[in-house]
């Protein structure tokens, strides 16, 4: 399993208008109910991972730590994202069972991170 597989899902939801992005507009989603899944970015401070991390199990949703600011952001458009949510509950489901292929060893990357 290859990184590109995650990023190119999230660029599918970025085009289908399924993912918001940034630390204000990924809160939001996440305290409305719309959020599916949020990714962080494994090089988002301390804190910004702590707070999310938090209100994910809070509010029940899953989170993950993925990739670089600079690979997210580029997924989706953007020059650099420490966060973003995926408003999609079927892409949610589908790069969440890229990432957990990750995390049982079929992913290239150290930096990868779930909860």
């Amino acid at each position: 399993m290859k990184r590109d597989n995650v990023l190119s899902l999230m660029g599918i939801a970025k085009k289908a208008g399924k993912i918001v992005s940034g630390e204000f507009q990924t809160e939001q989603a996440v305290k409305s109910g719309r959020a599916c899944l949020v990714i962080l970015s494994a090089e988002a401070s301390d804190n910004t991972k702590k707070k999310f991390l938090n209100m994910c199990a809070f509010y029940k949703v899953p989170a993950y730590s993925y990739g670089t600011k600079e690979e997210l952001g580029a997924a989706i458009g953007c020059e650099y994202r420490a966060c973003a949510a995926v408003l999609d509950q079927g892409l949610a489901l589908s790069i969440e069972k890229k990432l957990k292929a990750c995390w049982n060893g079929g992913c290239e990357s150290d930096e990868y991170s779930g909860t």
